[in-house]
């Protein structure tokens, strides 16, 4: 390297020594007005998410009609043509980026994506939170020399005219992130009317990692093109003006765009198999010992692929869905060949479960690729009709691995709803994703009986079950006790990377206690009216709330957990504080007889209360210990904990019968006072199983006497949060 550049490169590490991991987040910036009648733009704030005002009914041309002529309103168009080096894992591309303009003003500026510079080196925002957080992503997998990644502009011109453009940071990261860029255009954009750009640009792709790159011959080409933000209009997911949705890659955020179609040409060598988001178009094109490969899909908006010389014949099936057959195919290399059957059916199950439960698949494809031995990274990542699943050495029914196989392959599939036809914005509201898919995934493992079994011979000794069914799992991993922030929050802003992974446990934990309260009915056909209404539509938090609160015919039930949970960090612990029963009998003093007020020592109550004792003894000689001549008082006092839900205390009696009493006060306890002819035996909260998001199920019930199954109970709550650890696996 020549001195001068070694200097400058020295100049800039020191720089970036320097660049604080946090900082106060600026307000929104804004697009300069370049043009004559431009008025800037500003960009959704570093901080935004958790919707809380309702989208406008017109919002994102309001809900798609039946027979309308594309399934979404489409904003842009993506032509390219790439070319796969394999051998320098590089990758040339040509791209036309034709945008409609909604907005009712000229619009001078765009904002693209550049997500492969996360990967660059250590001056990215994903990187620098990373080091931050102090922990890995995904595999950890470690990035050597050598094995970085990037995407480089070569050109971009607006009917000829070179465009300049500027590397900025939404939300206020390091200055030497370059995943989004300003592109000021030579000619405005007026309301309404469309422009095109062409692009040149070149990837160096990374050596696997977080969701996209190459192991060997294997490519994974995922976040790999420039790709415009979303200009959002008022009424649009809580915005009141125009505004510019495009954030920096974050360490665990994903992505937002708008809906149109792809029209992608795909160049490796002619002994690569290829897979794609959509449908192959034609036949592919031989030539000069390179194939070229034409993949085109509407109504989308992302596109990946993936290319590798080592995959086996494809497994395809087709699967005859409510709107005409659909082509499933698997990729996978010969040692995990074992692992194409499963995929498949898992997919075909998804495509069934989903297809009834929310609405009908609409597309005609959906493939799966298993990632080889050494690509872990790859594995569990999602983009339209196309997605990794997971790969194991274990596939017999019942096994771990089996059920993690399972598991993410329905997972990514369910993207293909929540993140791919809702269109939900992952960056500011990761929940409404990763969340509620997690949260219907888990429905169906639940109804596919896939409970999650863990053999281990020490839990054998302490007589701990080994199999925990999904939503227990689920509960347990959502740190219910510690709840450090919103369900609603944006990606980024959070506590720790461990607060980010309870957006899938957490979300799952409160859909199911929802699911529980209104009943399943209920909240299915509350289910499938979200989806009807808001396909295509990217959707906000305050829209699947408002949703949900019509489709149940619950508002209260539904707005108090999203008030609680999702807007804030309510934490549920009801728990039974205490519990007596006692006899209730006369007492000494003064007692008014025959219009005169008569001492009545305790002597003599003694020889009323056994004399009375040994008549109803006489009259009752069958009667069980904790029934007798007199009443119990019994008194049960339950403690509340921040979020309240109206829920239920059982008492139970000696006798046998138990009475149901109401617990709703937003008090920090209540005391129920109760008098019967039998001993209460115990008293117990949540006795139907309702209450998800209590963070301790331990101390929900309490005995008058000693329990000794209560330490088997611990051991075997302790058992199912290690099970947990292997749920959390799957989350990606």
């Amino acid at each position: 390297m020549p001195s001068h550049r070694v200097a400058l490169a020295l100049s800039s590490l020191l720089a970036l020594s320097s660049v604080p991991l946090l900082a106060k987040a600026p307000a929104a910036a804004s697009t300069p007005a370049t043009g004559t009648g431009c008025a800037s733009i500003p960009l959704a704030a570093p901080d935004a998410g958790a919707v809380r005002e309702s989208s406008a009914s017109n919002a994102w041309g309001g809900p798609r009609q039946p027979g309308a002529a594309t399934l979404s309103d489409r904003v842009v168009s993506y032509s390219i043509d790439a070319e796969l080096d394999p051998a320098k894992h590089t990758l040339r591309g040509k791209q036309q980026l034709t945008w409609r303009n909604r907005s009712a003003q000229p619009v001078c500026s765009i904002y693209v994506h550049l997500y492969l510079n996360a990967f660059e080196g250590p001056g990215s925002t994903f990187m620098t939170e990373q080091r931050a957080s102090e922990q890995g992503f995904r595999s950890n997998v470690a990035t050597k020399d050598g094995e970085y990644g990037y995407i480089r502009l070569d050109k971009v011109a607006q009917g000829g005219q070179p465009a300049k453009w500027t590397f900025v940071q939404p939300d206020n990261g390091p200055k030497t992130d370059r995943s989004v860029v300003r592109i000021d255009l030579p000619q405005p954009v007026a309301p309404g009317a469309s422009t095109t750009l062409d692009i040149d640009f070149f990837d160096q792709l990374p050596r696997v990692v977080a969701r996209t790159g190459y192991y060997g011959s294997f490519h994974l080409v995922g976040q790999w093109f420039p790709k415009i933000g979303v200009l959002e209009l008022p009424g649009e997911r809580g915005a009141t003006a125009p505004r510019w949705n495009a954030h920096e890659f974050h360490l665990h955020s994903e992505f937002y765009a708008d809906y149109g179609s792809y029209d992608v040409r795909i160049t490796v060598p002619k002994d690569y198999t290829v897979g794609a988001t959509g449908q192959l178009a034609g036949k592919p094109v031989e030539q000069g010992g390179k194939t070229t490969h034409r993949y085109v899909q509407h109504d989308v908006h992302d596109f990946a692929w993936t290319a590798d010389k080592r995959y086996a014949k494809p497994l395809v099936k087709t699967w005859n869905g409510p709107l005409g057959p659909v082509e499933v195919k698997v990729l996978y290399t010969p040692e995990y060949e074992s692992n194409a059957e499963p995929v498949l059916q898992a997919t075909i199950d998804s495509l069934d479960y989903f297809s009834k439960t929310l609405g009908p698949y609409p597309y005609k494809t959906a493939t799966a690729v298993v990632p080889p031995y050494g690509a872990t990274e790859a594995g569990g990542m999602e983009y339209p009709t196309f997605f990794t699943a997971d790969s194991t050495t274990m596939v017999a029914p019942g096994s771990i691995g089996r059920w993690m196989l399972d598991f993410v392959t329905v997972h990514e599939f369910g993207h293909g709803y929540f993140y791919g036809i809702l269109g939900s914005n992952e960056f500011e509201e990761p929940m409404l994703d990763e969340g509620m898919n997690e949260y219907w995934d888990q429905r169906m493992m639940s109804g596919r009986k896939q409970d999650l079994a863990l053999e281990m011979p020490w839990m054998r000794w302490f007589n701990i079950g080994t199999r925990i069914v999904p939503f227990q799992m689920e509960r347990l991993g959502a740190s219910l006790a510690d709840p450090a922030d919103p369900l609603g929050r944006n990606s980024w802003v959070r506590l720790s990377s461990g607060s980010y992974n309870t957006v899938y446990s957490r979300t799952a934990t409160t859909m199911r206690q929802i699911e529980a309260l209104v009943g399943t009915p209920a909240m299915e056909r509350a289910m499938k009216l979200y989806y009807e209404r808001w396909k295509f539509r990217h959707p906000s938090l305050a829209d699947l709330r408002d949703t949900l609160a019509e489709g149940t015919g619950k508002p209260a039930i539904v707005n108090a957990a999203f008030d609680a949970y999702i807007y804030g960090t309510g934490r549920t612990d009801d728990r039974v504080e205490s519990l007596s029963s006692r006899e209730v009998l006369p007492l000494p003093g003064y007692y008014e007889y025959k219009g005169k007020q008569v001492l009545v020592g305790s002597k003599a109550i003694e020889q009323a209360i056994e004399k009375h004792r040994k008549a109803w003894k006489d009259k009752h000689p069958d009667a069980k210990d904790g029934q007798g001549a007199f009443p119990y008082r019994t008194v049960v006092v339950v403690r509340r904990d921040t979020a309240k839900p109206p829920q239920v205390l059982r008492i139970r009696f000696a006798d046998g019968s138990h009475r149901d009493f109401p617990v709703t006060s937003q008090e920090s306890w209540q005391r129920i006072v109760v008098t019967t002819r039998a001993k209460a035996v115990s008293a117990e909260l949540d006795p139907d199983h309702l209450l998800w998001m209590d963070a301790n199920k331990l101390n929900d019930s309490r005995t008058l006497e000693a329990q000794p199954a209560a330490a088997r109970r611990w051991f075997g709550d302790f058992a199912a949060l290690l099970q947990s650890f292997f749920a959390l696996l799957a989350t990606v």
